[in-house]
């Protein structure tokens, strides 16, 4: 009898951590996305590196990403479209080398402004294989693959 609610208990606590995450990561990403869309990312000529630096860093957030995310592993993608018709929300399918590494070269374009900007910030969330088979990995390697996107038209800055 203890081993079904043992089991209900763990499947409950990973799915709360990994929603935690999950909303964290959107808080994080609709924070982050102001800085390009007011045009401080890009009148400061900053970089791919340094964009993902200012999110653990620089962000009212900074202690959350800390605190449950390797900043090493947070992935950035951000692209400009002229419309929002023609912005692609989708969410890349990421490739691995042999040691498991992310092999995806990720885009770093936030635009002019009135440009449309998808910006997408990812990361890989370890989960651990729940009692009698409960799982929330979405990835082959069995992590689980967070992502968090934002659309928006850049301000006339």
């Amino acid at each position: 009898m203890a081993a079904p609610f043992l089991a209900l208990l763990i499947a409950l606590l990973q799915t709360g951590i990994v929603f935690l995450a999950q909303r964290v990561l959107d808080e994080i990403s609709s924070e982050a996305s102001r800085y390009i869309m007011t045009g401080q990312a890009q009148m400061a000529s900053m970089t791919q590196a340094g964009f993902q630096n200012y999110i653990c860093t620089a962000t009212n957030t900074a202690g959350l990403v800390s605190a449950l995310f390797n900043c090493n592993n947070i992935m950035v993608n951000v692209q400009n479209y002229q419309s929002f018709s023609a912005a692609n929300t989708n969410n890349p399918t990421l490739t691995f080398n042999g040691s498991g590494a992310v092999t995806n070269t990720w885009v770093w374009s936030p635009g002019n402004p009135g440009d449309i900007v998808v910006m997408q910030v990812m990361y890989q969330w370890p989960v651990i294989l729940g009692p009698l088979g409960f799982n929330l990995s979405n990835l082959g390697n069995g992590n689980r693959l967070l992502i968090s996107t934002a659309v928006f038209r850049n301000e006339p800055y």
